[in-house]
């Protein structure tokens, strides 16, 4: 198995994308290929969700510490920021699992 980069390897813990292949693209029969395709790696979007889940709550947690603990609520940004931006890509990836497997495919 090919060696990948720290950084690449942190972009697919946390981000998708690659997982999936382009249904908008093709034929009738390429299109359709590539939405059953989706449809079955869609069963790793909850994975992700768990993922942006627990880390929303550490950061929530230690910004929490640094505000109250520590008495730096200008530092506490730094960790409620992200926890917050958590919640918006929650879901779209909710959107993203629940369109795959309630919608029908391309026609």
């Amino acid at each position: 198995m090919q060696d990948l980069d720290f950084s690449t390897l942190l972009y697919r813990y946390f981000f998708f994308g690659w997982l999936f292949r382009d249904a908008s693209r093709g034929n009738m029969f390429e299109r359709s290929a590539a939405w059953r395709f989706n449809q079955g790696q869609a069963r790793w979007l909850l994975t992700y969700m768990r993922r942006w889940l627990g880390c929303g709550l550490l950061l929530y947690g230690l910004g929490s510490f640094v505000e109250l603990m520590l008495n730096a609520p200008g530092l506490s940004a730094l960790f409620y920021v992200p926890s917050a931006l958590s919640v918006p890509v929650n879901a779209v990836i909710g959107a993203a699992w629940l369109g795959l497997k309630a919608l029908p495919g391309p026609l």
